[in-house]
């Protein structure tokens, strides 16, 4: 009878561990419809997001490419009236001293436009995003007005960057954090749009700014150039030293390419507006962006989010690769469960 339990158990420890290794596919796009898209791994779950307009909504699932399966939550909508009344774009969740922050983009819808357009901040101390109470904390203190904030930490410092409304250009900037909603010290513009490949489409406009980690001595600020509603809308990439002051212009090198384009051969257009996530095992790195499936559909609801993996070259940099077809068949992120 010890003998047949053992063959049992180890029976089920093998077929378990087949179930473990199993691995789902999946087709580009996660959703029909999404821009900005953005997504964060915790605890057993990934919780995505992107540009509503009207409202802030999250998805919650275990597997970030079956998006498709997800009923999503609306966890905010806008005041009536006000600063951030309007306009409600690129939002993003982070988890910052156990609370819970989404930085969105807002203007007023009294007074639209960019001279009016901000980041705002909401706090959830909720240890689930999608459950408790979101409380308005208010506009960034940024210097300029703009769009796109985002948050990182390096070395035990934490740091805010958005996309500047400088001129007629828009502009990339970074700043320290003194609390998750309060900048302190310089505001500094870390890159400018120079680049023929920054200023498709009528604008010089370089936004979108993600924080990453490199593999050797370096990170890296992936940005989105060119204005959205141009096919050539791409990633563009800065480079500093680990050990670089973040805040000073001249650490940050930039690349004289894009890092990852359009591809008309594979009916990819406005690649853009990306996150960076990680598989539940934290082995595989993967990119979240926006694009469009066929030239000349600008910049609205025809955007839609899509998710690959990219891989790493042995000087430490990453590889994005190609933007693939929506109907190539993908091995979705591993999962522990």
């Amino acid at each position: 009878m010890t003998r047949k339990i053992l063959l049992i158990l180890a029976l089920l420890i093998c077929v378990t561990g087949l179930k473990a290794q199993t691995k789902q596919t999946f087709t580009n796009p996660l959703l029909p419809s999404g821009a900005d898209p953005w997504a964060i791994y915790h605890n057993g779950y990934y919780y995505y997001t992107h540009t509503l307009g009207t409202r802030i909504a999250l998805w919650k699932t275990k597997d970030l490419s079956a998006l498709k399966d997800v009923a999503p939550k609306t966890i905010w909508t806008p005041p009536a009236a006000g600063p951030n009344s309007a306009a409600i774009w690129a939002p993003e969740l982070h988890l910052l001293d156990n609370k819970w922050y989404i930085y969105y983009t807002a203007t007023d819808k009294a007074n639209k436009g960019d001279a009016n357009r901000y980041v705002f901040v909401l706090e959830n101390t909720s240890a689930d995003p999608l459950e408790g109470t979101w409380v308005d904390k208010g506009k960034v203190n940024t210097g300029y007005s703009g769009l796109d904030g985002s948050v990182f930490e390096h070395r035990g410092i934490r740091y805010f960057m958005y996309s500047a409304y400088v001129g007629p250009q828009s502009v990339l900037v970074i700043a320290k954090m003194k609390n998750p909603w309060t900048l302190e010290g310089t505001q500094a513009i870390i890159a400018s749009p120079t680049l023929p490949w920054e200023k498709f489409g009528g604008r010089e406009i370089l936004e979108g700014p993600e924080f990453l980690a490199g593999k050797k001595d370096e990170v890296f600020i992936a940005y989105s150039a060119s204005a959205c509603w141009a096919d050539e809308y791409a990633l563009g990439m800065l480079v500093a030293k680990s050990s670089a002051d973040l805040l000073d212009p001249h650490q940050w090198t930039k690349l004289a390419s894009p890092v990852f384009r359009q591809s008309p051969e594979h009916n990819v257009f406005a690649t853009g507006h990306n996150a960076f996530v990680v598989s539940a095992d934290g082995k595989e790195h993967w990119i979240l962006y926006h694009a469009n499936t066929g030239a000349g559909q600008g910049c609205d609801h025809r955007r839609s989010p899509r998710l690959q993996q990219f891989l790493w070259k042995e000087d430490g940099r990453p590889d994005f690769g190609v933007p693939v077809k929506i109907d190539s068949v993908l091995t979705a992120p591993t999962r522990n469960d």
